[in-house]
């Protein structure tokens, strides 16, 4: 039995055969497989493939829901091994058909150029409450379900700085802030954390094209999905710690909207880059 808490755990893949391997979502109530386990599960499947190099960036599309009673095969395509860089290809199975699929690219870590963006100012993830305690301090605002669904054991501490209400959504702004950490100790091997972190870089993400609309999961009507995703590793981490992901919405249009994010460490160096499309459609009546 795996421990919802524990990401080291939930990233786990079965070798099946040379190239495939097979991961398994824990039941966390949802009817479909999460997003971020499908990446993170698939970049832990690629790197089962590279021994000597680190991903520095991964491109991937959502194209079925994942059943949650289903186990996933990732079978990977050894693309290329090059002199300085390695490309994969990763294809996530159920049923028979894909539900995803992943390239990512592996570099031999080497000195360059240097400079990034500022980290935006931010409160310190201490003070700010948990979900299940914002919740909770709504009172009678909030369905008792609502709060029992956010002391549901997780492998990822979220701490946002602005949430919108969970019953009373108002329009805000599409830039959004959230302190994120794992809850159990993942180690300090660069590649657990990386796809430790991507796990992460699916969460509390799609809702920054929401806000603008005033809209949040729960509001009738409303059909969301990921539609694809992409992430840039820009520096080593330690994800035991806090990360910052800074988020806006540049654009929604046709059905879709755009989501960016910034991952800053707490000393304000920036870790990771990550963008996504995703579907958002209100339907009427």
């Amino acid at each position: 039995m795996r421990t919802p808490e524990n990401l080291a755990e939930i990233l786990t893949l079965e070798a099946i055969e040379v190239n495939l391997f097979r991961g398994v979502s824990p039941n966390d109530g949802f009817p479909r497989i999460f997003g971020g386990l499908v990446i993170a599960q698939a970049l832990t499947a690629a790197y089962k493939t590279v021994p000597d190099r680190i991903c520095h960036s991964l491109h991937a599309y959502f194209i079925r829901p994942g059943d949650v009673n289903a186990p996933v095969l990732y079978e990977v395509e050894r693309a290329r091994d090059g002199g300085t860089f390695t490309t994969r290809r990763v294809a996530a199975i159920q049923h028979g058909e894909q539900i995803f699929n992943l390239a990512c690219s592996f570099q031999t870590p080497e000195e360059g150029l240097k400079h990034q963006m500022g980290m935006p100012d931010a409160p310190d993830p201490e003070s700010l409450p948990t979900e299940a305690e914002y919740l909770r301090s709504l009172g009678e605002e909030v369905h008792p379900r609502f709060v029992k669904m956010a002391e549901h054991p997780r492998p990822v501490d979220l701490r946002w700085v602005d949430p919108q209400h969970p019953t009373k959504p108002v329009p805000k702004s599409s830039t959004k802030q959230v302190w994120m950490r794992a809850r159990a100790p993942i180690g300090d091997d660069v590649r657990l954390q990386q796809c430790a972190l991507a796990y992460a870089s699916d969460m509390a993400f799609m809702e920054s094209a929401l806000r603008p609309h005033g809209l949040i999961w729960t509001t009738p009507g409303l059909q969301a999905a990921s539609l694809d995703h992409a992430m840039w590793f820009h520096h080593p981490f330690d994800f035991n710690d806090w990360i910052l992901f800074s988020q806006d919405s540049p654009s929604a249009s046709q059905g879709r909207g755009l989501v960016r994010g910034q991952m800053f460490s707490r000393d304000g160096k920036l870790m990771a880059s990550v963008a996504q499309e995703c579907l958002m459609r209100v339907r009427k009546g």
